[in-house]
């Protein structure tokens, strides 16, 4: 198949920092969309797996799973996109589109596996997929997306991962109007769940470890602030609360938000601790109450996700940074020294690199 070299960043090694790297990208093919990508944003995963702490990273390593940019490039039967719109690619580029999951549109939840933007098998040009840290991308048309050119760019780019990751279990569970729902952590996914909550019209009550993070999650839509180290005031809002959305990925005391749940109320993890997190059984059969996991949404409610953001004015709060700040930007990520979401312009690795 015939390629095209162009300039990426990332590691080919565990241990190693991040660089610049030759990669290939594939001739656009009959289905594909060639997109210049503008903005890359920087998820935990990112790190996690540039340092193969989740075991299974594939080296050389180009990370970065929220793309946004211009498409320059369509394959002879794209319909849904042309050169110079918006698009946007985030977690996934492909699945096996048959089983049961990928019908209903739950491509996330793919039987055989998804294809993941970075990291996975390459069914085009063998070896692994190379993420957005790079100058640009080809996708499947059905696994890219429109993007709003309502909103700032940059700070969209997190959507696609941030941003849907939170969404997708809100609309799932049905949270609306009449509804008092929790968020658990005020990060690079909390604060995203607190602007799509509220946005939904929910009653929205933060609950944080950090009384520093009180004006902020104000500042953010949240209707109430909870100390959730403070007994007093978590068992001010014992058995209240219909919806829990926990985006804390260490290790935290899952009865203590259990117990803020009304009867029937669900706790919905979204973090991803590397520990198990022990539960105690009657924290769950006393209230009839659900403890469950979401990931991302599959690609039609992630549109969705992003029509609804467009719609509301949500976007995700951003320090936009140059790619020789990437290695920095990942020491301090894990200091937690971001509000909320790092994000490449990658017309710093372009402006040394021209196509």
């Amino acid at each position: 198949m015939e390629t095209k070299s162009i300039k990426a960043f990332g590691t080919e090694a565990a241990e190693a920092p991040l660089k610049t790297l030759d990669i290939k990208r594939r001739a656009v093919q009959a289905h594909d969309v060639e997109i210049e990508i503008l903005y890359c944003g920087i998820c935990h995963s990112d790190l996690h797996s540039a340092r193969n702490e989740w075991h299974g990273t594939i080296y050389p390593i180009v990370p970065g799973h929220e793309i946004v940019g211009r498409v320059t490039k369509v394959g002879e039967h794209v319909k849904g996109f042309k050169v110079g719109q918006l698009a946007g690619v985030g977690c996934m580029v492909d699945s096996c589109r048959e089983c049961e999951q990928c019908k209903e549109g739950l491509e996330q939840y793919c039987d055989p596996g998804s294809i993941l933007t970075f990291n996975s098998p390459d069914e085009h040009l063998g070896g692994q997929t190379f993420g957005g840290y790079s100058q640009s991308i080809v996708v499947d048309e059905n696994f890219v997306l429109h993007i709003s050119d309502k909103l700032e760019l940059s700070a969209v780019a997190p959507l696609l991962c941030a941003g849907i990751t939170t969404y997708s279990p809100l609309k799932h569970w049905k949270v609306g109007p009449g509804q008092k729902v929790g968020i658990v952590g005020i990060g690079g996914l909390g604060h995203m769940g607190i602007k799509l909550a509220k946005a939904m019209g929910a009653h929205v009550v933060v609950l944080t470890t950090s009384m520093s993070k009180f004006e902020d999650a104000k500042r953010l839509g949240a209707d109430e602030v909870i100390l959730s180290t403070d007994p007093e005031q978590m068992a001010k809002h014992a058995k209240s609360m219909n919806f829990i959305l926990d985006c804390v990925s260490a290790e935290h005391n899952i009865d203590s938000y259990l117990n803020l749940l009304k009867v029937d109320g669900t706790l919905t993890l979204v973090g991803a601790p590397m520990d198990p997190l022990p539960v105690t059984s009657f924290s769950l059969i006393l209230g009839r109450r659900s403890f469950a996991g979401s990931a991302i949404g599959g690609i039609a409610e992630t549109q969705e996700m992003l029509d609804f953001c467009a719609e509301h004015n949500i976007t995700a709060d951003v320090e936009v940074i140059g790619v020789n700040d990437v290695n920095d930007a990942y020491e301090r990520l894990l200091k937690g020294d971001i509000k909320y979401r790092f994000v490449i312009d990658i017309k710093s690795l372009k402006e040394n690199f021209p196509f």
